[in-house]
């Protein structure tokens, strides 16, 4: 088991290409069950989720070929086989299997998913549209059986705004007999992301993006070729390591668009940040403000990136609020950066950070994964040392983070944990 090292206070300049998007990976993968014919998706990022997800396929019978991150399924000796533990816990979007399996097979079987724990996070929504469109949903020994003699397209009102129930529903219902309309959809990048996979495999979608999409089922999906969109949550962290401790910054490979919500903040915060087609430049701030964060669903605010500027506001002059509506235990990074000399104190859904405020380098351990890049962020803007544990989360999401980093001039690095260590950090 490692840990990550980080020495503080070294500046940052010079160019980080982004990953593909994580949150569309995980959904574009289990898509590839759908088709018929071999599938290629071009840009995945190198993490975990994603080597999880190869192997999945590979267990229900998928040909998985994975190099230079691109990776080709065929999907055409799969078969509908029982997913009810193992790798299917050690990620919260395991739950697209159901959808994809569900479309193709018109039965799964899927243990209830994993991931970070970041509060409830039902999935009765996704259930609820699984239903409308005909199948049979109960819960066995921690297992999730679906059953369905056949997929009929429904009308599907999703009472909470959720990009995972979006997603899952589209991929049950591309192959579902007639029409189906899913209202009050999520319009996060991702779900086009998706929705143009399944486009060019032959699907009929309209209005991804949109709080309406209407798909109209198909009897068979072949394969194609698809190049993944970049990750907005990756380019977002690098702004905010570009504003914690940079001299001048490019992140490239990004779509601005997908940003504004972030970038509105940062200005406003003092930060200079130039944006053209593909990249984003975030210089130098001499003195940053505090502001007022909430959470909102695309294209508000992301919940994704509020533990990571929360790290950014111990540098701002005066008090900053950060809201999250989303999930309510996206706070147990606060502790840890109270280790570091954070003068932070949480009131129910709500962090009030003061600043500006020295941060110290501090031995803590990421709680999830944002969490992890949050206290990558502290360490990076802290004096002295600091030790982060619990990198199997940071792994999850962030490609070659420790390389990227150091490319910027910064003095990162990974040590194996010692026994002593080990046994400390179970018995805390």
């Amino acid at each position: 088991m490692e840990k990550l090292m980080i020495a503080g206070g070294y500046p940052l300049k010079g160019t980080v290409r982004i990953s593909g998007a994580k949150n569309s990976a995980v959904a574009l993968i289990p898509a590839t069950i759908l088709a018929e014919s071999p599938v290629t998706i071009e840009g995945l990022p190198d993490i975990s989720d994603v080597q999880i997800l190869k192997d999945l396929l590979e267990e229900i019978g998928g040909t998985v070929e994975f190099s230079e991150n691109d990776m080709t399924v065929d999907p055409s000796s799969m078969i509908s086989m029982p997913l009810p533990n193992g790798k299917v816990k050690k990620l919260r979007a395991s739950y697209y299997l159901m959808g994809a399996m569900l479309g193709r097979f018109k039965k799964a079987v899927i243990g209830l998913p994993g991931g970070c724990h970041l509060g409830p996070r039902p999935i009765d929504q996704h259930i609820k549209g699984f239903e409308a469109l005909g199948a049979r949903v109960t819960n066995e020994q921690g297992a999730i059986y679906l059953r369905a003699d056949e997929l009929r397209g429904a009308r599907i009102y999703l009472d909470v705004v959720s990009v995972g129930a979006t997603i899952n529903i589209m991929l049950a219902a591309v192959r579902a007999k007639g029409r189906t309309i899913i209202e009050n959809a999520a319009k996060e990048p991702e779900i086009i992301d998706v929705a143009t996979l399944l486009t060019n495999m032959g699907a009929k979608i309209k209005g991804a993006g949109t709080d309406v999409i209407r798909i109209d089922g198909v009897d068979q999906l072949h394969g194609c070729q698809h190049t993944i969109i970049p990750d907005r949550i990756e380019a977002g962290t690098y702004m905010i390591v570009g504003a914690a401790a940079g001299e001048g910054v490019l992140i490239d490979n990004v779509i601005p668009h997908h940003l504004e919500s972030l970038i509105a903040k940062l200005r406003e915060m003092g930060v200079q940040i130039e944006t053209n087609d593909d990249q984003v430049f975030v210089g130098r701030a001499e003195k940053m403000k505090a502001v007022d964060i909430k959470t909102l669903v695309y294209p508000g605010f992301p919940t994704d990136l509020q533990q990571p500027l929360t790290s950014l506001l111990t540098g701002a002059e005066g008090t900053s609020m950060v809201t999250d509506t989303i999930y309510s235990a996206r706070f147990k990074h606060i502790d840890e950066l109270r280790r570091m000399n954070a003068n932070i104190k949480v009131e129910g859904r709500s962090a009030i950070i003061n600043g500006p405020i020295q941060l110290q380098g501090a031995k803590v351990k990421a709680s999830d994964l944002r969490a992890g890049a949050a206290l990558v962020i502290a360490g990076l803007m802290a004096e002295g040392v600091t030790e982060v544990t619990g990198l199997e989360h940071i792994d999850r999401g962030y490609s070659h983070l420790v390389e990227k980093l150091n490319g910027l001039g910064a003095t990162i690095w990974r040590e194996e944990m010692s026994k002593e260590e080990m046994e400390q950090m179970k018995n805390a």
